[in-house]
């Protein structure tokens, strides 16, 4: 009894440090290969709990392992953005200007039911109150309103004339650029080079992201202008 103790705790420990590795995240949150992995984690853990004949480094050396393949993964999405789309997948619009986009619905294996009742979870029960609606990687619904903009205006207390709100566009993450966004806007690389030359960036590696958000107004983060404002 107490070997078996002793067993479980040490496998406790290191699922529990191997989790925090992980970084923080909750489940629902966990993208697809992440999920599995999670999974996998509890399994190995529980066979050397269990049968106290198998040795502990049966359970031990399968969970780094898991850990290593995580955090290699991870560090190649980092750096390659195709890396990024072939395990985590990428965003698809599901509602657009209150129209369901039936393809990608069937595409995603999703029932009309489905959405919906995702859509009312939200506080939204009319597809007309729905600008966009996107299935983000974790599974999660993401909705920009039809009145985003007057809602906003409405708080800060503007009183401009509402223009309708656009889907934020992002050209540039971690200084590479995003050709799906370029193509969508009939324009290319030199286009956006011409671009971050007008606020005085030379290279597009300098860039952390660079968008159009959803008033169609162009934003853009330097890698090491967090930390310079952070110092001041």
């Amino acid at each position: 009894m107490f070997v078996v103790s002793i067993r479980t705790a040490i496998l406790y420990l290191l699922v529990v440090l191997t989790m925090r590795l992980m970084g923080k995240r909750q489940i629902g949150e966990l993208q697809p290969y992440e999920f599995v992995i999670t999974i996998m984690i509890s399994d190995l853990a529980s066979l050397p709990m269990q049968d106290t004949r198998l040795p502990l480094l049966l359970g031990i050396i399968p969970i780094i392992t898991l850990l290593f393949l995580k955090t290699l993964l991870t560090q190649i999405g980092l750096k390659f953005q195709y890396t990024r789309k072939l395990v985590d997948g990428e965003p698809c619009i599901l509602v657009h200007k209150g129209k369901i986009n039936y393809s990608t619905l069937k595409k995603q294996q999703l029932n009309i039911d489905e959405l919906l009742e995702e859509l009312r979870l939200a506080n939204y029960f009319n597809l007309d109150e729905i600008q966009y609606a996107i299935l983000e990687n974790d599974g999660q619904i993401s909705i920009l309103p039809t009145d985003y903009n007057s809602s906003n205006t409405s708080n800060s207390g503007n009183t401009a004339q509402n223009t309708e709100a656009k889907l934020p566009k992002v050209l540039i993450s971690d200084g590479e650029v995003n050709k799906n966004s370029l193509t969508s806007m009939n324009k290319d690389e030199e286009w956006i080079s011409n671009l971050l030359k007008k606020h005085n960036i030379k290279s597009i590696k300098h860039v952390l992201i660079a968008l159009y958000d959803t008033e169609g107004k162009f934003k853009y983060q330097l890698f090491d202008k967090y930390e310079k404002e952070d110092a001041q």
